[in-house]
């Protein structure tokens, strides 16, 4: 099993997203496993003709979602599907919770994730 990534410079959207899209959807999808192994970040930079800073932002972007994890000098690692898990319901309950702060009902709560989800080309 490969990394498999491509990066367009044609494109509006930055490198560091479009790396950070593309390793999350194949973690998300299993096409990456837990526990996969990620290149470092120069070699990944370097094999994709990228700044190391911009693979070490993706990189940041990805641990901070739950994607991936560090182990320090062992290596960078797709992290197990319950962190993101963990990660996204925190996430949620902090939304909850401003929502309610600002006196939105559930109705009003979903209806903003759902325009949220169509502004950034989601379902």
């Amino acid at each position: 099993m490969s990394l498999r990534i491509a990066v367009d410079h044609d494109v509006a959207t930055p490198a560091y997203e479009q790396l950070r899209g593309q390793i999350a959807e194949e973690a998300r999808t299993g096409r990456l496993p837990v526990g996969y192994k990620l290149p470092t970040v120069r070699g990944l930079a370097e094999e994709l003709g990228l700044a190391a800073n911009t693979v070490a932002k993706a990189y940041r972007v990805l641990e901070a979602d739950g994607v991936i994890e560090t182990r320090g000098r062992h290596g960078t690692y797709i992290a197990a599907s319950d962190a993101r898990s963990r990660e996204v319901a925190a996430a949620a309950a902090t939304y909850v919770e401003r929502t309610r702060r600002l006196g939105l009902d559930g109705d009003a709560a979903r209806a903003a994730v759902e325009e949220a989800l169509r502004a950034a080309g989601g379902s």
